[in-house]
């Protein structure tokens, strides 16, 4: 059987059984928060339980990096949507310590793109509409610098209410330690020179 089988297979005994019921939550999380972290697996359950967070208790969003990369792309779209119809008051950018982005490189990733069966031609005619592939896929050397970006973006973005704070955290993968980058109860952050 393939995964997608057994997803399919774990998720009818899944339901038949009634498992679900405790993880019943409304849409509005309880603590009127979001988050916004890395797309990590070391994060999935380290994060909530290093954050006292349990089902139901925040917006959860997931992203490479936590890199908010383009302020009226989709990450952007959906933590907007989060304020203003889901009754989100507070926001975490929480990067980590060992983030593969941290090691992307665009030639690195556009060879592997191509040994996975992109041809070149696609390639090209991608960077001949416009496409940087270099500011694409382009990772970060500092992660607290690259928290503070996006804690940054979220925070000035035009339609970001003020009375909403925007912190910045690190976490440590292994041990699931906060350490403050911003804090989002002062002033607006500013994106690192």
């Amino acid at each position: 059987m393939n995964l997608l089988g057994e997803i399919l297979t774990h998720n009818k005994d899944f339901v038949e059984k009634k498992e679900y019921e405790s993880y019943q939550s409304s849409k509005f999380p309880n603590k009127h928060v979001l988050i916004l972290s890395c797309m990590d697996t070391r994060l999935v359950e380290l994060l909530p339980k290093a954050m006292n967070i349990s089902n139901g208790d925040a917006k959860i969003l997931k992203t490479a990096g936590a890199l908010v990369s383009h302020p009226f792309g989709s990450i952007m779209r959906s933590i907007l949507v989060g304020v203003y119809e889901l009754e989100v008051d507070e926001i975490y950018v929480v990067g980590h310590h060992d983030c593969g982005m941290a090691s992307v490189k665009a030639e690195q990733t556009l060879e592997k793109v191509k040994h996975r069966g992109i041809s070149q031609e696609t390639l090209d005619t991608l960077q001949y509409s416009g496409v940087d592939f270099n500011r694409f896929f382009r990772g970060f050397d500092s992660v607290e610098d690259s928290v503070r970006h996006s804690v940054s973006t979220i925070g000035n973005h035009p339609l970001m209410p003020d009375s909403v704070p925007v912190h910045g955290l690190v976490m440590d993968p292994e041990t699931g330690k906060l350490d403050l980058v911003v804090d989002g109860y002062g002033t607006k952050a500013q994106a690192p020179v």
